[in-house]
């Protein structure tokens, strides 16, 4: 109950956050940092829960690119092995003298009626063979135009490319202190009309049950009308936050996550992209302050902005500002 105590009564709470209530069954953080959800689906088998075209535009582009010549190889693997298995005299063209050389031409048969190439220095003689060779040329065919559809609707895909500070800071702001975070686009995008929300997750015991309560967090500006250079997301820590008067320690102990959601218009594609991430207690630093990102060059006709600081910061003396507001939350 000591929590309850800590938390401001005057924070409003959020209801339907979709992650649920009962914190006695639930694991782990609420989002990942790169903003999935920290949920594993059961009960139904492999193939159902997962949409394989989802998977395929979210999976890294070396992971797809792989697939791809894993799932090349393999197929023209197994039809060579069919080709050698129905004897390779069906074969016209196949001159090997060993088996190992036969089935490495067999092979780059298979390869050429895969991809409809067809050179004309192997070909099928038989019905049997004949009729693997047209399977083969209709599998490729159709593997060749589900690829293709693949790396379209990667490329086309709308994606708020943007990268969030690994840690969040507990920061000297104005009298008060107050919870930062950031953001920057890293891509030649442009992004307009961004909006952020976040929200604060926290197992709470309450009448002897613990439960998940979630607090909207106010926000010095929730909108910006272009993404140009980094976002510092700022949430005053005033009387009415639900994290006024917390501690160094208290972060430290306490079991706690800020959910961030962002969303911004991508005039590229006409459409609103969205980013998602999430910064449990231990992720935030107290006593720190982000050092600036962005300064002119030396031709003093541009700004450079400088990814490789979006996580730096220097510690920043707050205590005097905590001792306050400590005193204040305990009466």
């Amino acid at each position: 109950m000591a929590l309850l105590r800590k938390l401001n009564t005057k924070a409003k709470t959020e209801i339907n956050t979709g992650f649920g209530t009962n914190a006695a069954d639930y694991g782990g953080r609420f989002v990942n940092k790169n903003g999935q959800p920290n949920i594993k689906k059961k009960g139904v088998n492999f193939f159902e829960q997962i949409s394989w075209y989802h998977s395929m535009l979210a999976i890294p582009r070396w992971k797809f690119i792989l697939l791809i010549f894993l799932f090349y190889c393999i197929v023209n693997l197994l039809f060579a092995g069919i080709y050698f298995a129905a004897g390779t005299e069906h074969l016209n063209g196949i001159n090997g003298t060993n088996n190992l050389e036969r089935f490495g031409e067999a092979f780059f048969f298979s390869i050429q009626t895969f991809t409809t190439v067809g050179y004309g220095h192997v070909s099928p003689s038989g019905f049997w063979v004949s009729t693997i060779a047209a399977i083969e040329a209709l599998t490729g065919l159709l593997s060749l135009a589900l690829a293709t559809g693949l790396f379209y609707g990667r490329f086309s895909k709308p994606i708020a490319y943007l990268k969030f500070s690994e840690n969040a800071v507990i920061a000297p702001y104005k009298d008060i202190t107050a919870l930062m975070l950031r953001i920057a686009p890293f891509k030649n995008t442009t992004l307009t009309d961004a909006e952020a929300k976040l929200t604060l997750g926290m197992a709470i015991e309450e009448n002897g049950k613990i439960t998940n309560k979630f607090f909207p967090l106010e926000l010095e500006f929730s909108k910006a009308n272009a993404l140009t250079l980094n976002w510092t997301i700022v949430h005053p820590i005033t009387e009415d936050s639900p994290i006024y008067g917390f501690t160094k320690e208290d972060f430290q102990n306490i079991r706690g996550e800020i959910l961030v959601f962002l969303k911004a218009f991508d005039d590229m594609f006409s459409n609103t992209v969205v980013a998602r991430s999430s910064y449990t207690f231990k992720e935030i630093i107290y006593g720190a302050k982000f050092v600036p990102m962005y300064s002119r060059n030396e031709e003093m006709d541009a700004t450079i902005l400088d990814l490789e600081k979006l996580n730096s910061f220097t510690e920043a003396d707050i205590a005097e500002r905590t001792q306050a507001a400590g005193k204040a939350a305990n009466n």
